[in-house]
């Protein structure tokens, strides 16, 4: 069921809480050997958050609309009480004394937390190949990549475990791993959902948002861990817009929407093309029209960012230096060893190559006498391309592209070409650089290898429900067209010995 069938069973009495839970956690002991979405499942924990939910619901008390509706969190997010490592031996075993306010949000709206789930290192990846516990794989097809950073989250929604789950979004990894899980992935806009009490690998990139089954789901999830919080300086202190009215409309007549001219042709999978030209024909027989776009600086994003995120990421990570949090190893053969060599050999033991190569980039271009070369021009490139967003935001109410150029590629294909692997985020970066909100939707399976594509729908700035509104256009435009969602079935997997 959809997180939204699924609550209205629980408020009707139909179901309780405490059985829709245990569903969910059957479900993770059966079929998570095969596939590695969870890194912690928190059985006792979430069970006890059911049956309060029950307790206060047979009271008469009034409750959320997620309220009893199980729900996974990126590992990422601090949980008190349930173990953070961020998919790396440099966190192994730390459990947070505090909730970050995304988790907070979610214990206010009774939503039992059945767990943690798997990423690349420190969010740093592509695939969910990078983490220090195993990959995570696609439910689709075991043999190949959930997406990343956030595939954890995905894969368990995909494989039917729960049916919602936060990931976080920094240059796509909500959304490139929705796409080629066959669910829906939101970030919001930069500043909608509070960073506070999330592990940061990119200050001004990082956005936490919703993993679903559908796009009423989505809009569900968003508004109950949106808002403005103070503990966050980047918060936006506004209300977070009507996003399930917008969900609930799905209406796109007489809208304009901008099909970004960049994003797509060479480099782009012919299904997954095919795919997404389907989507724009059934939203032009729906009333919508069509234009085309040019964002010309979005050519030079993916060089942009990935000068941005490792910069930040070095400033980020520096604190876990074996002094004041993470990973403590004493150097082999030294005797009286110094804090730096203690330092460098927990760094060394606790990170990943990736996790590795991207501080070394980013310290490089920090460094005296290159940031104005580096970091200062990819900021620049930043500016110009937010440019590119306001003057196609002119010609159009909403964007559409791809959310990912191809489908779940094979794992370890690409473990080796890091170049390979980061260009699996070039049509999405550019919202992150911008701050724009985005979402994707399946947009069916492509011709080539059956596996799922997705469409990307990309908004103005706190503009959110534009993208409620036609990602759910285009949900319910392509569930006529096939006769029922794309997850109608959760898979059938064989638990891997």
């Amino acid at each position: 069921m959809t997180a939204a069938d699924l609550a209205g069973k629980i408020a009707s009495g139909e179901l309780t809480s405490e059985e829709a839970t245990s569903a969910s956690l059957d479900r993770i002991a059966a079929v998570d050997g095969a596939i590695n979405a969870f890194l912690h499942v928190d059985r006792e924990g979430a069970l006890a958050t059911a049956r309060d939910i029950d307790k206060r619901r047979t009271a008469g008390e009034k409750l959320g609309p997620l309220a009893g509706v199980p729900v996974a969190v990126k590992d990422v997010l601090a949980t008190k009480g349930m173990p953070t490592t961020c998919g790396s031996k440099m966190l192994e075993g730390w459990v947070p004394p505090y909730d970050a306010t995304v988790v907070e949000r979610i214990r206010a709206a009774g939503m039992p937390i059945v767990g943690k789930t798997n990423m690349d290192e420190f969010a740093m990846g592509s695939s969910t190949e990078h983490s220090a516990y195993g990959p995570t794989r696609n439910p689709w097809d075991t043999g190949r990549i959930p997406g990343g950073s956030g595939g954890g989250s995905a894969a368990a929604v995909a494989a039917g475990e729960v049916p919602l789950a936060v990931g976080t979004d920094t240059g796509g990894s909500i959304r490139q791993p929705g796409a080629v899980t066959g669910t829906v992935g939101a970030k919001p806009t930069y500043g909608g959902v509070s960073r506070y009490g999330l592990v940061a690998l990119a200050s001004s990139l990082d956005q936490a948002g919703p993993v679903t089954r559908s796009v009423l789901d989505a809009a569900l999830l968003h508004e109950a861990i949106g808002g403005h919080d103070p503990m966050d300086s980047t918060s936006i202190d506004q209300p977070v817009p009507d996003l399930v009215a917008a969900a609930q409309r799905g209406d796109v007549k007489g809208l304009r929407i901008g099909v970004i001219k960049e994003l797509g042709g060479e480099g782009y999978q012919a299904g997954v093309r095919g795919r997404f030209d389907d989507v724009v024909t059934l939203l032009t027989k729906a009333g919508a029209e069509i234009v085309e776009v040019s964002c010309p600086n979005f050519e030079y994003a993916l060089a942009a960012y990935y000068l941005i995120l490792p910069s930040e990421a070095s400033s980020n990570l520096a604190k876990f230096d074996a002094m004041r949090y993470g990973l403590r190893v004493a150097p082999d053969g030294v005797d009286s060893p110094s804090a730096e060599q203690v330092m460098a050999a927990s760094r060394d033991a606790g990170f990943g190559d990736e996790v590795k190569r991207r501080i070394i980039i980013g310290t490089y271009a920090l460094s005296s006498g290159y940031y104005d070369a580096y970091y200062g021009s990819a900021q620049k490139v930043r500016t110009l391309i937010s440019r590119d967003f306001a003057a196609a935001f002119e010609q159009a109410h909403v964007l559409l592209s791809p959310t990912a150029p191809t489908t779940a590629f094979k794992l370890g294909e690409k473990l080796d070409d890091p170049m390979a692997m980061y260009l699996n985020d070039v049509a999405t970066i550019p919202a992150n650089l911008a701050g724009v909100p985005g979402i994707s939707v399946p947009s069916g399976l492509a011709d080539e290898d059956g596996l799922p594509a997705g469409v990307q729908v990309l908004a103005p700035a706190t503009a959110d429900d534009r993208l409620y509104n036609v990602g759910a256009a285009i949900e319910r435009l392509l569930h006529e067209k096939w006769g029922g969602p794309l997850l109608a079935e959760a898979p059938e997997l064989e638990v891997r010995a």
